[in-house]
């Protein structure tokens, strides 16, 4: 595939093409489900960028695996967003790259396998402490909103479930991974306090 040119000038009227050639406004839901999933494709990156200025300082093979994984979990997303841009009835999976149950499952070993790692939370956890624990937080808010996106328009059209139950495990991924963060990164998590007790002033 070769993109030799990158301006249409067919949004300039309010419109853009779906994958099968059909023209839909901007506005239209499935423009802002997959449009949302661009968008946390974008986040994802900036972990991505944020774990590696991590490794820098020194040797830690648990941000290395979640480096991993994120590039593969940024695929997927392209793919899901591929999927998002092509109304079922032109949708061929036989051909077409989609996430799958066995995605799903993936997920779901990796979280896991995650928190086996990790002390049981006796509390909320509020982002924050480390930059890069704050970024997956980022990301995991984005991953509910793209989630909430797909329900929107599978609620007037017609979107393969595995989409949507993607999105609601990858966000789970995104918080035990915000925990994962902290604990290599050696900060204390910040916990939720009830009705502001015990909060620090500074």
């Amino acid at each position: 595939m070769r993109l030799t040119k990158i301006y249409t000038k067919v949004g300039d009227k309010g419109l853009t093409y779906l994958a099968n050639g059909m023209k839909v406004p901007k506005y239209h839901l499935r423009i802002e489900a997959y449009g949302t999933i661009d968008e946390l494709n974008s986040f994802t990156g900036l972990l991505r960028d944020k774990l590696h200025q991590m490794e820098q300082h020194k040797v830690m093979p648990r941000i290395a695996e979640l480096i991993t994984r994120l590039r593969r979990i940024q695929n997927e997303l392209f793919d899901v967003g591929g999927e998002l841009a092509t109304p079922v009835d032109a949708l061929d999976t036989t051909r077409q790259q989609v996430v799958s149950h066995e995605s799903v499952s993936r997920l779901e070993m990796e979280i896991d396998d995650f928190n086996d790692q990790l002390e049981p939370l006796a509390n909320f956890v509020l982002p924050g402490g480390h930059e890069a624990n704050s970024m997956a937080h980022v990301v995991r808010t984005v991953c509910r909103r793209a989630e909430r996106a797909v329900v929107a328009l599978a609620s007037e059209d017609t979107v393969r479930e595995e989409v949507s139950i993607y999105l609601n495990r990858l966000s789970d991924w995104f918080f035990v991974a915000s925990r994962v963060i902290s604990q290599e990164a050696g900060v204390p998590e910040l916990l939720w306090q009830q009705k502001g007790k015990n909060v620090p002033t500074v």
